[in-house]
């Protein structure tokens, strides 16, 4: 019998080194974060800034104040002296400014009303499921008063009880002056020959 090959301890440490060494994933730890190379922002603080913007270019304030600005810009431009003047007649600069605004201001407003159509869709979607829901408990209730109204057509109403103990009492009272005529009650009562011969 051929001895076994043992295995060298340096080939154990090894193997072994690298088995322990190798991070496990603990499942009850989050992972750490990774770092990204791009900076990372939160989408719905951004949009919450974009529709702030939007609600106030979008209102009277916004525009009294630009053309506030425009007017103080053109005066300065015009009436002081030239060594004081940053943007000549052509207002080169001032065209640049109301440029960038316009290109900022577009694509905010854009934002703004996407994630307003966003909230749109989900009342929409919320009111859709609130209908159906009334359709479906109206739809219900319908059915059980109609099967209330069938049930109650079976009951006996206070009505009903009392033309029938109406009748009953006069029943009773034809009874009672049968016995005093002395007939009988029943006409069994009676005597007939067929009831003679019959018992």
């Amino acid at each position: 019998m051929a001895p076994e090959r043992e295995t060298p301890p340096r080939e154990r440490a090894v193997s072994g080194a690298t088995a322990a060494s190798r991070p496990r994933a603990r499942l009850d730890q989050p992972r750490p974060p990774r770092r990204r190379l791009l900076p990372e922002w939160d989408p719905e603080s951004f949009g919450r800034l974009s529709e702030r913007v939007a609600r106030f270019l979008g209102t009277g304030r916004f525009i009294v104040w630009m053309t506030v600005v425009i007017i103080c810009w053109v005066l300065w431009n015009v009436s002081v002296p030239g060594s004081l003047r940053f943007d000549e007649y052509p207002f080169i600069f001032l065209t640049l400014a109301l440029s960038l605004q316009a290109s900022y201001a577009a694509p905010l407003i854009l934002l703004a009303q996407n994630r307003q159509d966003d909230r749109d869709r989900v009342n929409l979607e919320q009111d859709r499921k609130q209908n159906e829901r009334s359709i479906a408990d109206t739809e219900y209730l319908t059915r059980e008063i109609a099967a209330l109204r069938i049930g109650l057509g079976e009951v006996a109403t206070r009505d009903w009880i009392r033309s029938e103990l109406q009748d009953l009492i006069r029943e009773m009272e034809e009874r009672q002056d049968g016995h005093r005529r002395g007939d009988g009650v029943f006409p069994a009562d009676r005597s007939t020959g067929r009831d003679v011969h019959d018992r």
